[in-house]
């Protein structure tokens, strides 16, 4: 499985569930990035920017999060899930796991850090308001940093009504990005309870992770 991924990885022990784990991460997201942007530039079609080669702060906060979130023994959906973090961290609290990316590069990544830890989940290329797992639903679906981007919010929206169970929870982090702040008012006068929460973290006590939970009105 390793020899096949074209991209520099290694293992990062993580704080993961509180404990440190090895978590396989791309060892140069920035050059990756770089790369992706010249193939833009060059007119190449379909090049997706790897901002899922990072291991977002976002991540850990949310991990921190589900502490407080009733996930045991329940399904739980993970979308954008990059390296893995917040839907290792739910299967490590004993909850049944889907794991999704937009892209098959990072799900790699995902299997290889399910494999070392002995953990066993459904990993699969699901794209926002394309793809559908349906019949099945969720009473809980994780995104962690993934409404950096204005045109996903109604395509988030759309998969999360279609996969969350009626009283469902749609639960989201973001290091308190300004675009985050637009997608809570813009969610304002859609067909969604929201409530937010913060996480505090240690390597930077005063920027919280901001948790957005919101419910099917």
């Amino acid at each position: 499985m390793a020899d096949s991924i074209s991209f520099a990885w290694h293992w990062e022990d993580t704080l993961i569930a509180g404990q440190k784990r090895p978590l396989a991460v791309a060892s140069d997201p920035d050059a990756m990035l770089i790369e992706a942007c010249e193939r833009q530039d060059a007119g190449e079609e379909g090049v997706i920017d790897p901002f899922w080669a990072t291991t977002w702060r976002a991540a850990s906060g949310l991990d921190r999060f589900l502490d407080r979130v009733p996930i045991h023994n329940q399904d739980v959906l993970e979308v954008g899930c990059g390296t893995g973090h917040a839907g290792i961290a739910a299967l490590l609290r004993g909850a049944r796991v889907t794991l999704t990316d937009g892209v098959e590069d990072p799900l790699q990544l995902v299997r290889l850090s399910l494999s070392r830890l002995g953990l066993h989940a459904d990993v699969r290329v699901f794209r926002l308001g394309e793809d559908s797992l349906a019949p099945k639903k969720f009473p809980f679906i994780l995104g962690s940093d993934v409404t950096y981007l204005r045109t996903l919010w109604p395509e988030l929206l759309h998969s999360a009504s279609e996969h969350l169970t009626e009283d469902g929870q749609l639960i989201l982090s973001d290091p308190q990005r300004l675009i985050a702040t637009e997608f809570s008012q813009w969610v304002a006068d859609k067909p969604w309870n929201y409530a937010e929460h913060t996480v505090e973290m240690e390597d930077d006590p005063e920027h919280p992770i901001r948790i957005m939970v919101l419910t099917q009105k």
